[in-house]
């Protein structure tokens, strides 16, 4: 279906393009924004990680998360966090995914969370964490 063209000011601006649904969290907000909000989480919660967890871009088999920022304890490892992760999307225990920290990195399980945000916290001051299935990083062999 072709969405109709606004004669209102707005134009598109209520068009949802499926481009958009795949905008990152940078895309979304500014550098600056990014920074201020960190600086506010940093000042009212001093022992949380501030993160971001997002979906990668083309996973079609695992769910999105309800919501993308996630203020984490200090202590917390990352195995603890991405059993909160797994809860979060309701998946079973058989079913593998897959954090990739800073689009770069898997981090160690064992690892605080405090180690891999001084390890690979972003300029803005965030922890950026990627989710995706084993079938998006070109596997496409089925579990015997």
């Amino acid at each position: 279906m072709v969405p109709k063209p606004s004669n209102s000011s707005s134009g598109n601006m209520t068009t949802v393009r499926h481009s958009d649904k795949c905008l990152s969290f940078k895309q979304r907000k500014c550098f600056a924004v990014r920074k201020q909000e960190v600086a506010d989480i940093k000042e009212k919660f001093p022992n949380k990680i501030p993160v971001i967890v997002e979906r990668f871009c083309k996973e079609v088999n695992l769910p999105a998360l309800d919501k993308t920022k996630f203020l984490v304890p200090q202590e917390l490892t990352m195995s603890q966090f991405v059993t909160i992760l797994r809860s979060r999307m309701q998946l079973k225990s058989s079913r593998a995914f897959y954090v990739i920290v800073n689009n770069k990195s898997m981090s160690s399980m064992s690892m605080s969370l405090a180690e891999v945000y001084q390890d690979n916290k972003d300029d803005d001051g965030f922890l950026y964490v990627t989710y995706a299935s084993q079938e998006m990083f070109g596997s496409n062999e089925e579990n015997h």
